[in-house]
């Protein structure tokens, strides 16, 4: 089966009130693990890359990773590029075989953000690709994303009509609350989405796919298995899994997930080395984090984005 975009996958999750989940990827383990768990449990899958895996693992390294998940899993899988700074970066995605792309302008003005998105969506449609927008900062650092919490903003509503309309969009990531990276909320807070924001967002723009960027749910047996074999992480909190279900049952189509995914994958690879430090295959201590990924993403599907069975 050839790469999908998200347009369809997006039609069905909006119909049928669940998200798919929008995994990110740097390195071959991290892809077996997530398709492997999609595969069995047959569920539509977004593979995306963001601009810092492009760097390290090279973009052909990690299509042609993507090319073997497909053939091994024959899954519909969307190859995504996330937070795409500029035009430059996302044009070179789309000629390199990307299915769909993110065009990053929340940091412009609105009308720059506009103008930049719209000249991506023109390029992008132009190829067949589908491009997600966003309105709103999300505070948190995340690969080449940092954004403090004085220049997070939450989406204003009454703008996402017009910017629909102006750019051509297919799909737009918001800001109701969630955040980049592990470190979202201290303990003793509680973390609250804004789904009054969501709402009103799904009520201007019916059957559009919304997405949710930071939404990883910090896992406190990742991260304790970490902090149990040499980490230091510190306390943190992240989304209930509860309120990103509620999420999905409403207008958000695509869920991203990267931190938990990180933590899953160095909480294997820790224990796995603490408990044989003289092992120095690779294979022995990566194929750990290789399963913790498998049983993240595999818990992800079933019990947050409610898309099994939907490939």
């Amino acid at each position: 089966m050839p790469y999908v975009t998200s347009t369809e996958m997006f039609q069905k999750a909006y119909a049928g009130k669940y998200a798919i989940g929008a995994f990110n990827v740097n390195n071959m383990e991290i892809i077996q693990g997530i398709a492997d768990a999609a595969q069995e449990l047959s569920a539509p899958l977004i593979l995306q890359v963001s601009a810092g895996a492009r760097k390290y693992a090279r973009h052909t390294y990690l299509m042609k990773l993507i090319d073997a998940a497909v053939e091994d899993t024959g899954l519909p899988i969307c190859v995504h590029l996330d937070h795409g700074e500029d035009f430059d970066v996302c044009r070179s995605c789309i000629d390199g075989g990307f299915t769909s792309v993110m065009i990053d302008g929340s940091k412009h003005s609105f009308e720059e953000n506009i103008a930049v998105t719209k000249r991506v969506v023109e390029y992008a449609h132009d190829h067949g690709v589908a491009v997600e927008g966003e309105l709103g900062k999300l505070a948190g650092i995340e690969d080449d994303v940092n954004v403090s919490a004085e220049d997070a903003s939450y989406t204003r509503p009454e703008e996402v009509e017009e910017f629909v309309a102006r750019t051509g969009v297919d799909s737009l990531a918001i800001a109701i609350g969630t955040s980049h990276g592990a470190y979202k909320f201290k303990p003793g807070t509680k973390p609250q989405l804004r789904f009054d924001i969501l709402e009103q967002v799904g009520a201007r723009l019916p059957g559009f796919p919304i997405v949710l960027h930071g939404a990883s749910s910090v896992i406190p047996e990742y991260v304790e298995t970490i902090n149990a074999f040499g980490g230091k992480m510190p306390d943190a909190v992240g989304i209930p899994e509860d309120m990103l279900r509620q999420a999905a049952a409403m207008a958000v189509c695509k869920i991203n997930i990267d931190s938990d995914l990180r933590l899953a994958m160095t909480a294997g690879v820790r224990k796995a080395l603490a408990e044989a430090p003289a092992e120095f295959d690779p294979r022995k201590y990566l194929a750990p984090g290789r399963e913790n990924i498998k049983a993240l993403v595999a818990h992800k599907i079933k019990h947050v984005l409610g898309c099994e069975g939907k490939a």
